[in-house]
């Protein structure tokens, strides 16, 4: 165990310009406890204008700034063999008329889909029938059935979304969160490949 140390890299972390990426920030790191402060604090990459907001720390790498250093000890790596590395700059405020603007599109814009879809499936002469199977009276408006469906139907859309503005009902996430996870999945496995294609070709051009 003293003679090897362990490391695990990160999927992705975040930093800002101008700054130096640190091991302990890209990896999760064992070695021996007289190892862990200087591992940790190893310089991996600086920062730099020509670097985009997106850098790829090959484990390759890692393990070759190691060795270098440590040329009696035994590197064995764990886990994925890249970090995506976000540079994030300071963002700017949203300004309250671009807010508006865009929650009364998504607002509008969401009524208009729920009365097209509604409206495509027959959903009022549906819910005459309904009444009136119940009821035994015919209703052109049959308001005591479409105002709690309408209720209900807002309901669902909280549940199915599992969220009151940013409060969580519960823990599991919800249909819209794994997508966005799959997405992102995906997102970076093609900014992976797509990096090595770029790396294969400047060695290939030099």
């Amino acid at each position: 165990m003293e003679k090897t140390i362990y490391i695990r890299m990160r999927n992705r972390v975040q930093t800002r310009p101008d700054h130096h990426v640190l091991l302990k920030d890209v990896a999760q790191i064992i070695a021996a406890e007289d190892l862990l402060p200087h591992l940790s604090s190893m310089i991996v990459h600086q920062v730099s204008d020509h670097d985009g907001n997106i850098v790829i720390i090959d484990v390759m790498k890692v393990i070759q700034l190691v060795s270098a250093q440590y040329h009696d000890l035994e590197v064995q790596t764990i886990g994925p063999a890249q970090t995506i590395v976000e540079v994030v700059t300071k963002k700017k405020g949203v300004s309250i008329p671009f807010f508006l603007l865009i929650w009364f599109l998504l607002f509008f814009g969401s009524a208009m889909t729920l009365m097209n879809f509604h409206d495509d499936v027959s959903m009022k002469s549906v819910q005459e029938k309904i009444y009136t199977i119940i009821t035994g009276k015919r209703e052109v408006k049959p308001l005591l059935f479409q105002i709690p469906y309408s209720i209900g139907l807002g309901l669902g859309m909280i549940l199915f979304f599992n969220h009151v503005f940013k409060k969580r009902i519960n823990d599991e996430p919800s249909p819209l969160e794994v997508e966005m996870f799959n997405y992102q999945m995906d997102l970076d496995n093609y900014v992976i490949i797509h990096e090595n294609k770029e790396s294969m070709k400047r060695v290939y051009d030099d």
